[in-house]
């Protein structure tokens, strides 16, 4: 593997013809955000997500500096990490959190304009 992914910038390691890789992070162009379906609200902070999980059954499970864990209060097995300093919230958080709340968010594309 490269250095070419190991300073400050972020990314997504994928694999790639049986190799592990870092990918770049996408442009400001092909940002996403996550956004709460019933009411058609953006998630812009921690605070705000957490409330709209805590209502369909999320709770906190867990946290140190870098991460807040949330678990279901009716026992479930699942998991959702999540990175206390929103600037670090990814386009694979926000898949996690469709993933295990499909009725309720949803992963959309942010116009250019308001990057």
């Amino acid at each position: 593997m490269s250095g070419s992914g190991s300073g400050g910038g972020g990314g997504v390691w994928v694999f790639k013809n049986g190799v592990m890789q870092l990918q770049a992070e996408q442009p400001a162009a092909g940002r996403k955000a996550l956004r709460y379906v019933p009411t058609g609200e953006t998630m812009s902070s921690l605070e705000l997500l957490e409330r709209r999980l805590g209502a369909h059954g999320w709770e906190r499970y867990y946290e140190n500096r870098h991460i807040v864990q949330l678990h279901r209060r009716d026992g479930g097995i699942d998991l959702i990490s999540l990175p206390r300093d929103f600037t670090q919230f990814r386009s694979t958080h926000m898949y996690d959190v469709v993933l295990k709340n499909r009725e309720h968010f949803k992963v959309v594309d942010v116009p250019a304009a308001t990057c």
